[in-house]
């Protein structure tokens, strides 16, 4: 009797989870991919509606796989060419802004500081998600797989502060396509609009998908400024964290299949590399610290060249200086600044800030 009892209770058990786990797959199922799926048929998304990182990650491994080849522009299977998504009612969230300065080098207590504005990369920040959505769409025609940032311009029309008044608008759209030597360069555009329909930011990236067999004639990235360094540069040392190349932080900004193994790889004691979005925001950051909040009031301008990847952990250089249009007869017109190794010249990125 007792056996029998036993075996009827074991079997009610083991229904139970049976069952229980049926459940959490089809919940799982709708959320992560139904759900995603279905959000994903629109361009324009509600900020509480918006498709899974898990069913975009799934998107980029089977568009990986199904598009192997980097370097090449593949053929469009629709009429539309045109990858645009766009957000609306998206709402400030001051916890992901301090996790943002943190990491990026401003200090978890910046939100709080009089006279500062949002760091002028926070937008970009919130909008890793878009990007994602844009390299794994259909009409997208380059493999996502080692993408590399080379470019960005970024311009502040209005304070970025002007998002926390009221629901805000963030969009990506694609711009244009342009086949080189070394590979496929691809243009796409963030931008964020108020609750009142002006454009607040806007930031182009360009983004290189190489050929695997292109080889670079020269030194290739290791090289110096462009221009001449005049003799009122400052120079900082900085040290490189560990969490400038943590993908939960910028992963959907620097699209490279190593990020999702990030993990393993340390575990296994490979390097891995920052992130540019790191590297331009703790420019910015130290700049601002060095040279007064005023250097980057909006309206601004701001060009990044992004080089050699930079390893963490580690430590960089970066000298800033203000540049003028006569030879530095008259007051000064802008900024420019420049990462390198430390110990080295091997250059991480260059770049200017200009208010014209």
């Amino acid at each position: 009797m007792y056996s029998l009892s036993s075996r009827a209770t074991m079997g009610n058990t083991y229904i139970c989870i049976v069952a229980s786990l049926s459940v959490s797959s089809l919940y799982l199922f709708y959320v992560h991919i139904y759900s995603s799926h279905t959000a994903l048929k629109r361009n324009v998304l509600d900020s509480k509606q918006l498709p899974s990182s898990v069913y975009l990650y799934m998107k980029y491994l089977i568009k990986t796989f199904t598009r192997w080849r980097t370097g090449h522009l593949y053929t469009s299977t629709t009429d539309s060419c045109e990858v645009v998504y766009t957000i609306i009612n998206c709402r400030w969230e001051t916890p992901l802004l301090r996790r943002f300065c943190s990491a990026a080098g401003y200090g978890w207590d910046y939100p709080d500081t009089e006279y500062r504005d949002t760091p002028l990369c926070f937008p970009e920040f919130l909008c890793r998600r878009l990007l994602l959505m844009a390299v794994t769409d259909g009409k997208f025609r380059l493999s996502p797989a080692g993408l590399v940032r080379v470019r960005q311009s970024l311009k502040t029309l209005q304070p970025v502060d002007e998002l926390k008044k009221g629901p805000f608008m963030l969009q990506v759209k694609v711009l244009a396509y342009h086949q080189l030597d070394e590979g496929v360069e691809v243009d796409i555009c963030l931008c964020a609009t108020s609750r009142t329909g002006c454009s607040v930011w806007e930031s182009v990236l360009t983004l290189l998908s190489k050929k695997k067999l292109h080889r670079p004639i020269g030194n290739g990235n290791m090289s110096q400024p462009e221009e001449p360094v005049p003799g009122n540069v400052k120079e900082v040392e900085l040290r490189v964290p560990r969490t400038a190349g943590l993908p939960c932080l910028w992963s959907s900004s620097d699209l490279s299949p190593s990020r999702l193994l990030y993990v393993p790889a340390w575990l296994f004691g490979r390097s891995q590399t920052s992130s540019d979005l790191w590297k331009l925001s703790v420019c910015l950051a130290e700049i601002e610290k060095h040279k007064g909040v005023e250097v980057i009031t909006a309206p601004v301008n701001i060009a990044a060249q992004f080089k050699e990847p930079l390893s963490v952990p580690g430590r960089v250089e970066l000298r800033f200086w203000e540049t003028t249009d006569d030879g530095g007869q008259s007051s000064a017109q802008g900024l420019s600044f420049h990462m390198h190794q430390h110990g080295s010249h091997t250059s991480h990125m260059t770049g200017s800030i200009s208010h014209s």
